[in-house]
C-alpha cells in the first residue's frame, strides 16, 4: 500500500472514529464520513470492503487501544491508585469539557447503538473492555490486591467509571467523574489492606 493510500486509509478511520464517538452508529452515515473525511466515495470500500460495520469495528479497536494507552500511562506513572483514580476522572473531565460534552467513551457510543446487531462490531467492543480491564487487573495486581479479588476489582472499576463518564455527559458536570473516583480510592485501599 503507497503512503497515500495508507494516509487516506487513516484519515476515514480517524474521521469516522470521531463521528461515531460523537454521535454513535445509527447517527453516522457512510456519505457523512466520505466527506468529512474528504474521500472519494469509492476509497471507503476499496480499503473496507465490509462497509460501515467494518468500519465501525475498526475504529472501535484503534480507539480502544488508545485510551488503553492514556490509563495505562497513567496508572503506571501514578504513585497510588487514589491518584491513579483521580488521574484517570480528569482526563475523561478534562476530554468532556474539550469537547463541550459531545464525546464520551469511544467504545461505549459504537456498543450502545449497535453491539446487539453486529457480532463483529460486539466483538471489537468486547475485546477494548476486555483490553482495559486487563490492565487494570495488572496494575492492581502489582499494587498488592490480592489475586482472588483482582478480576472482580478491576470489572467494578471499569463499570464505575464508565457509568459515571455516561452520567457526566447526560448532566454537564464532571463531578460524578470526581465522585466515583474517590469512592474507587477508597474500596482499593480496602482490598489492598485485606
Amino acid at each position: 500500500m503507497t503512503a497515500a493510500r495508507g494516509q487516506t486509509r487513516q484519515r476515514i478511520l480517524d474521521t469516522a472514529k470521531t463521528l461515531f464517538h460523537r454521535q454513535g452508529y445509527h447517527a453516522t452515515g457512510v456519505n457523512q464520513i466520505i466527506a468529512e473525511a474528504a474521500a472519494p466515495k469509492g476509497v471507503l470500500y476499496f480499503h473496507f470492503p465490509g462497509g460501515k460495520e467494518q468500519l465501525a469495528a475498526e475504529t472501535v479497536l484503534q480507539a480502544g487501544q488508545e485510551m488503553g494507552l492514556a490509563l495505562d500511562a497513567i496508572l503506571a506513572q501514578s504513585d497510588d491508585l487514589a491518584t491513579a483514580a483521580h488521574g484517570i476522572a480528569e482526563l475523561l473531565g478534562t476530554a468532556l469539557e474539550q469537547t463541550q460534552f459531545r464525546e464520551g467513551c469511544p467504545i461505549a457510543s459504537v456498543a450502545l447503538d449497535v453491539a446487539a446487531d453486529s457480532d463483529q462490531v460486539r466483538a471489537a467492543c468486547a475485546q477494548g473492555y476486555q483490553q482495559w480491564i486487563d490492565l487494570i487487573a495488572a496494575r492492581l495486581r502489582q499494587r498488592g490486591v490480592p489475586d482472588h479479588s483482582v478480576h472482580e476489582l478491576a470489572v467494578f472499576i471499569l463499570s464505575s467509571i464508565e457509568g459515571a463518564l455516561l452520567l457526566a455527559r447526560v448532566q454537564h458536570d464532571t463531578a460524578p467523574l470526581k465522585d466515583v473516583a474517590t469512592r474507587l480510592a477508597k474500596v482499593i485501599a480496602s482490598e489492598i489492606q485485606n
